[in-house]
């Protein structure tokens, strides 16, 4: 069984004048809260044997916090999760190295309207929890019978959906 785990970056702070939404960084409440679902993730065993995360500074800083509790397999970088929409990010996730677990650090709306096509079924509280909004620092963790390489929307079943609160 192959998993998925979508984690938005965390909470930035606002660009400074002639600061690039590409280049804003953490605030505090965001490094604390990306800790947090980095300790949620081990006290879990979720360890992905593969991140791809956006190369956006706030997406980079939200991979290292979590990493700071966590061993995390190879990690690539792409701007193309910067700058792309849920169906890019499908794109992404296929023709990823092949992987069982498989770690995506990106952003919303995209986030959430992959969580929702992905997820044809899933936990009753995760559906729920999800429902309500994918916040910054969210995780969803969905599962699929086949390879990463075959997702498509309605396949997955959503495991969990973990917020920084939930520790």
């Amino acid at each position: 069984m192959a998993r998925l785990f979508l984690l938005r970056h965390a909470k930035a702070g606002w660009a400074e004048p002639g600061m690039r939404d590409f280049d804003r960084p953490l605030d505090r409440t965001g490094v604390d809260d990306a800790v947090a679902t980095g300790l949620a993730m081990r006290d879990n065993d979720f360890r992905p044997e593969l991140v791809i995360c956006s190369g956006a500074r706030r997406a980079r800083e939200t991979l290292d916090a979590v990493a700071a509790n966590i061993d995390l397999g190879r990690i690539l970088f792409t701007d193309g999760l910067y700058n792309t929409d849920a169906a890019g990010y499908v794109d992404i996730v296929r023709e990823a190295p092949l992987a069982e677990t498989l770690l995506v650090v990106g952003h919303n709306p995209m986030m959430e309207d992959l969580a929702f096509a992905l997820s044809g079924s899933g936990d009753e509280a995760a559906r729920s929890s999800l429902a309500a909004g994918f916040p910054t620092s969210g995780l969803a963790v969905i599962a699929f019978s086949g390879p990463l390489s075959e997702i498509s929307p309605g396949k997955g079943h959503l495991e969990h959906f973990l917020t920084p609160h939930d520790r």
